[in-house]
């Protein structure tokens, strides 16, 4: 007997967005990057993510997939992401708010919303 260890994804943000707002959609954003963050570093780093990950209800990722992650988001190549970074990826990564599929194109939806 074989296990299915596929995961459901739902992915909320389009309604996010409809019920926020944009503005209010990239705060939300930011308020995630804040609670995934170094205090004292101001970016997500290795280890506030490998810290963090309890929050996100992933328990059981390695330190490779860590690094994958924020690989994924790093626009800068400083290893770590700053919350432009993380805003990108996060829209980069939901089906429903495909906005140009580059990172260009989110980076000015995102800078667009989060300093207004």
């Amino acid at each position: 007997m074989e296990l299915d260890t596929a995961v459901d994804f739902e992915d909320y943000f389009p309604s996010m967005m409809e019920t926020l707002g944009a503005e209010g959609f990239v705060s939300e954003l930011c308020n995630g990057f804040r609670l995934l963050m170094d205090g004292e570093r101001g970016l997500i780093t290795f280890e506030s993510l490998k810290k963090n990950v309890v929050v996100l209800g992933l328990n059981d990722m390695g330190d490779d997939e860590i690094v994958c992650m924020l690989s994924e988001g790093d626009l800068d190549g400083d290893g770590a992401l700053n919350q432009v970074e993380f805003c990108i990826l996060m829209i980069r990564l939901s089906p429903g708010l495909v906005v140009e599929n580059n990172s260009n194109g989110s980076r000015q939806w995102v800078e667009e919303y989060m300093y207004v």
